[in-house]
C-alpha cells in the first residue's frame, strides 16, 4: 500500500508524536478555554509548537498533563460515551501510509449554509488537508482542531495556497451555524472549511476514506493530506502534532 512511518519515543525520553499537545489541548477543552490564542501565544513566546510545550508536561510512558490525570485515566465504563476517545489520547506515536481513495460526488453543506460537494472541495488546485471532527467532542476532536489551528499558523502566508477541510461526523447536531461558531473558536481562516450534510452522505464520505467506525463514540484520530488532484492521499493515524503534519505536508512538496 506504500510507505508507513511509525514514530515512537526516543532514547532521551521525548514525548511520542501521538500525544504531542494532547494533554494540553484536552486541558483547554475541558476548561472551555479558546485554543488558538493560548497555543499561538505560547508558540510565539517560546518559538516552539505543542510538541515542545508538551515535553515539559509528559515524559515517555506518561501521556498526562498535571491536572487532567483524573479525566484521562478514569475507567472506561459503559456510562462514559467518551471512553474510547480517552484511550485514544493515551496512545503514543502515529503512522503514515499512502492510499488511493475513490471519492463519491456527494452533496455537502458548508458552515455558511451554502451547498457544495465533496469533489469540489477536495479537487481544488492546491494541496488539501482533511480531518473528521464533531463539535460536542471533548477529547480527540479539540486536539485535532487545535493541531489544524497551529498548522494554519505555521503555514503563514502559504496557508492561502492550501485547502483545509474539517467534516463533521455528527450532522444531526452540527448545523452550519454550530460549525461556524466552532470554526471561530479555532480562528479558522478562509482556507479552512467546515462541512456537514445529509447523515447518509456523511457516512458515505467516511467510508470512502475508510474512516467510518459505526458511531461518533468510536471516532478515531485521522488526518489526510494530498499534494495535488492526481496524487495519492497520505493517511496519518494518531494524534500527530502540528510539526508532524507540517513535516508530512512538506514531503509532498508543500511550501
Amino acid at each position: 500500500m506504500g510507505f508507513e512511518n511509525n514514530n515512537k519515543c526516543d532514547a532521551s525520553g521525548n514525548t511520542a508524536a501521538g500525544v504531542r499537545g494532547a494533554a494540553l489541548a484536552l486541558t483547554l477543552a475541558l476548561s472551555g478555554t479558546a485554543f488558538p490564542p493560548i497555543l499561538g501565544a505560547a508558540a510565539s513566546a517560546t518559538g516552539h509548537d505543542n510538541h515542545t510545550m508538551q515535553h515539559d508536561m509528559a515524559k515517555c510512558g506518561s501521556a498526562h498533563a498535571p491536572g487532567v490525570h483524573d479525566q484521562t485515566m478514569q475507567d472506561p465504563g459503559e456510562d462514559d460515551p467518551h471512553a474510547h476517545h480517552r484511550q485514544m489520547l493515551e496512545r503514543k506515536g502515529y503512522s503514515s501510509s499512502v492510499h488511493d481513495y475513490a471519492l463519491p460526488d456527494l452533496t455537502l453543506v458548508d458552515m455558511n449554509g451554502k451547498t457544495t460537494s465533496l469533489l469540489k472541495e477536495v479537487n481544488a488546485d492546491r494541496p488539501v488537508m482533511l480531518n473528521f471532527i464533531f463539535t460536542t467532542c471533548t477529547t480527540i476532536c479539540p486536539v485535532l482542531s487545535a493541531t489544524f489551528a497551529q498548522v494554519q499558523q505555521q503555514l503563514g502566508d502559504a496557508r492561502d495556497r492550501v485547502r483545509m477541510i474539517s467534516i463533521t461526523i455528527d450532522p444531526a447536531h452540527d448545523t452550519p451555524a454550530r460549525l461556524h461558531a466552532y470554526a471561530a473558536r479555532f480562528s479558522a481562516g478562509p482556507q479552512w472549511q467546515f462541512l456537514t450534510g445529509d447523515p447518509n452522505d456523511i457516512v458515505a464520505v467516511q467510508k470512502a476514506f475508510h474512516a467510518y467506525r459505526g458511531s461518533k463514540a468510536n471516532h478515531e484520530p485521522l488526518t489526510f493530506l494530498r499534494g495535488s488532484i492526481d496524487a495519492p492521499w497520505v493517511r496519518i493515524e494518531g494524534l500527530a502534532s502540528a510539526s508532524d503534519v507540517m513535516e508530512e505536508y512538506q514531503k509532498l512538496g508543500g511550501d
